[in-house]
């Protein structure tokens, strides 16, 4: 596949910052297709798939903090966490911390058919870190923090944004 297929449209990119951007692309377009297809795998769509992401690396949340760590309406969280927790991947419960808010938290049983599937990915993950020093990935981290930042930001201009 070219680059071509990829433009840019912006101008004054140098080479390497077109190459950079059509990599970033391409791998976020594969991420997505191999999410899906864990997604259909666990029998769930992929939002769903990466809310519950979500939730197994932060803990319990309520669905209004589930919201903000995704970027999604209050109202699309709430229907992602009936839809998880009638699949059995996520459980809800009061928060220990204040007895009138619920918490929603992932389903040990519902975890433990999802870790399987992301073995090959983890060591494969491992093997192209393990080729970078600590400095390099120091870089690396920041160029990644930086660029989830500004999807996040993006993702929340375009929420806000009522005329599209």
């Amino acid at each position: 596949m070219s680059r071509e297929n990829f433009p840019s449209d912006v101008p004054g990119f140098t080479p390497s910052q077109e190459a950079m951007l059509h990599e970033l692309r391409l791998n976020s377009a594969r991420a997505v297709m191999l999410h899906q297809l864990i997604s259909e795998k666990l029998g769930l769509n992929a939002t769903d798939h990466k809310c519950l992401d979500f939730l197994t690396r932060s803990g319990p949340v309520t669905a209004g903090q589930l919201a903000q760590l995704t970027g999604l309406t209050t109202g699309a969280v709430t229907s992602v966490i009936d839809r998880l927790e009638k699949a059995g991947y996520v459980v809800r419960d009061k928060d220990p911390k204040d007895r009138r808010r619920v918490v929603v938290k992932p389903a040990p049983e519902g975890s433990s058919s999802i870790a399987p599937m992301f073995q090959s990915v983890m060591l494969s993950t491992y093997n192209i870190l393990a080729q970078y020093n600590e400095q390099e990935l120091e870089l690396l981290l920041g160029f990644l923090r930086q660029c989830n930042d500004m999807t996040l930001e993006e993702m929340n201009k375009l929420q806000n944004n009522k005329d599209s």
